[in-house]
């Protein structure tokens, strides 16, 4: 079991950078792929990055070269930089854990932060 709690989001001027966190409890961090999603209202939940136990990520082209998404397993945490954001970025913002054990899948979710980026 994974709970996840985000954190970070807020108001942000276009152009502007914001960082997001993620903070995990209950199970063991480190065992877990990561994931930042985000859904804006009428759209699907779109996926933006992903970081592996062993650090490897990967990127949505919508957001590669403007965020960058680490962790840090010693405090059961994974991050997400946004910058250069663009009004098109607001959206609520998720944080996913997901690992495969036994070939059963396991996903867990937080309960997302607002991010709205405006002038």
């Amino acid at each position: 079991q994974v709970q996840l709690v985000e954190s970070g989001g807020g108001l942000v001027q276009p152009g502007g950078s914001l960082r997001l966190s993620c903070a995990a409890s209950g199970s063991i961090f480190s065992n877990y792929t990561m994931g930042w999603y985000r859904q804006a209202p009428g759209k699907q939940r779109e996926l933006l990055a992903t970081i592996t136990s062993g650090g490897r990520t990967n990127y949505a082209d919508s957001v590669k070269g403007r965020f960058t998404i680490s962790r840090d397993n010693a405090k059961n945490t994974v991050y997400l930089q946004m910058n250069s954001l663009k009004p098109e970025d607001t959206a609520v913002y998720y944080c996913n854990a997901f690992r495969i054990l036994m070939n059963r899948e396991y996903a867990y979710w937080g309960q997302g932060t607002q991010v709205t980026v405006s002038s």
